[in-house]
């Protein structure tokens, strides 16, 4: 897929936990960033224009907006692509969560752009998660093959800066964006 700008080192994921701020927190996003809009629980109707009003502010701040679920809905949704955990091979920008060696494995195989791995520290989404660590994200960045690495999971600005730039391209966060 040919993208107007490079892929962005910081994402935010949509979360039910934004509240009403969730607006505000994409309009504060540094200029070129990325938002991957999750929202799986609202009504589709609601999910849409909720979608449409954070594309409208993406599209206006030089983001990246990125559709949680299938290609299809991506493409219709005119999202710059998707994010789904199982993946398959598309043309479009596509990312993946990758947990695990298998999940690497599986997003190699369909080689996906980015992958976002996770959980790198303590998150608030998974409470009951081990996080990986450091030492464990290197490892998965070192054989990514060409896919962007992204940390996920409890990473914050301050965090971010203990990540290997030569290693992992950026990070992704919720609550550490939160306004």
């Amino acid at each position: 897929m040919r993208r107007r700008h490079p892929l962005p080192k910081i994402w935010l994921m949509t979360d039910p936990r934004f509240g009403g701020k969730l607006l505000a927190a994409v309009r504060k996003l540094p200029f070129g960033s990325g938002v991957i809009f999750r929202h799986y629980a609202l009504e589709v109707k609601q999910r849409r224009a909720l979608f449409r009003q954070i594309t409208h502010i993406c599209r206006q701040r030089g983001h990246l907006v990125l559709l949680a679920g299938n290609q299809r809905d991506a493409m219709r949704w005119h999202a710059d692509g998707f994010h789904q955990r199982s993946v398959n091979r598309s043309a479009m920008l596509q990312s993946a969560a990758v947990h695990d060696w298998r999940e690497l494995a599986r997003a190699r195989r369909y080689n996906c752009e980015m992958i976002l791995v996770s959980p790198i520290f303590s998150t608030k989404s998974h409470p009951d998660a081990r996080p990986m660590g450091l030492p464990m994200l290197n490892r998965i960045a070192a054989r990514a093959g060409g896919a962007k690495v992204i940390a996920l999971g409890g990473v914050t600005r301050q965090k971010a800066g203990m990540l290997n730039p030569r290693l992992v391209h950026g990070w992704a966060a919720i609550d550490g964006l939160k306004p």
